[in-house]
């Protein structure tokens, strides 16, 4: 199945392969669904059956001009497992894929989810405010915004680098990897990639930690400067019951990519 509707009507592209214990994919942003390339190969090998979609406003899935708020991204991951009957399903959420499954599972309970894995995700509550002192300032996220409305591509590009950790010295990924996370970048709707900028920094999804009651697996780079560790993982950890957090000594947010071994490894030892 190339496309299901959402409830609105939007197109939301998916695809699934595979015929085994199900394991549903979670993008971040600004990328679609295709950025899961080495875990889809992993996990198929292991005999799961793998589904990625792209976010509303991202990759193949429709462009609509509004919409880009956690309850609707909630509800378009609900359609997708309700349009493919999937039941039993694990939930991985990269980056901003952790948002959905959180607010997910408030909005629709955790009847077709056996377990939930958040990679780098921004749950519960990046925004910096008196109650979340470790958080990012506001105004980077507004300059986040003002850079992409400037040169989008421009953005993308420099976004990339500290995506992955690229420096003067380290490189931890290819040029080709660079280059193809700008191609899936610029797939993108602009209104989608700014209006998500505000989804991904400022939604709270701290009262939502309450309806993760299945088992739960965190993992975090400790030098990700995208989504820092202390107000995202380590904070899921504290506030998830039973939940384990694995932390990956010195690596960036986009450790999908950077150690993908490693990851792989991780997420078939406790999805088994």
């Amino acid at each position: 199945m190339a496309f299901i509707e959402a409830k609105d009507g939007t197109q939301i592209h998916v695809k699934d392969a595979g015929t085994g214990q199900p394991v549903v994919l979670i993008h971040g942003w600004p990328l679609t669904g295709d950025m899961f390339e080495h875990q889809t190969v992993a996990l198929l090998e292991a005999g799961f059956r793998v589904i990625t979609y792209d976010r509303r406003g991202f990759g193949q899935s429709g462009h609509p001009a509004d919409g880009y708020n956690y309850d609707v991204f909630a509800d378009d991951l609900a359609a997708v497992l309700e349009k493919l009957d999937i039941q039993a399903a694990s939930l991985v959420g990269f980056s901003m894929g952790g948002g959905e499954i959180a607010r997910y599972l408030t909005r629709h309970g955790a009847s077709r989810v056996s377990k939930v894995a958040l990679v780098a995700s921004v749950a519960p509550y990046l925004l910096k405010d008196n109650s979340n002192p470790d958080g990012v300032d506001e105004s980077v996220f507004e300059d986040m915004k003002q850079q992409i409305r400037k040169d989008r591509f421009a953005f993308l590009q420099s976004f990339a680098k500290t995506f992955y950790g690229v420096g003067l010295v380290s490189s931890p990924v290819s040029q080709g990897v660079l280059d193809w996370s700008f191609v899936l970048g610029v797939m993108a709707s602009p209104k989608a990639t700014i209006d998500c900028v505000d989804a991904f920094g400022k939604t709270d999804f701290r009262p939502d930690l309450e309806a993760f009651t299945v088992p739960t697996l965190i993992i975090h780079g400790t030098s990700d400067k995208t989504v820092p560790i202390d107000p995202a993982g380590r904070a899921a950890a504290r506030g998830i019951p039973g939940s384990k957090l694995i932390e990956y000594d010195g690596e960036p947010h986009g450790l999908f990519a950077t150690v993908p071994d490693r990851l792989n490894k991780d997420l078939i030892e406790f999805l088994l």
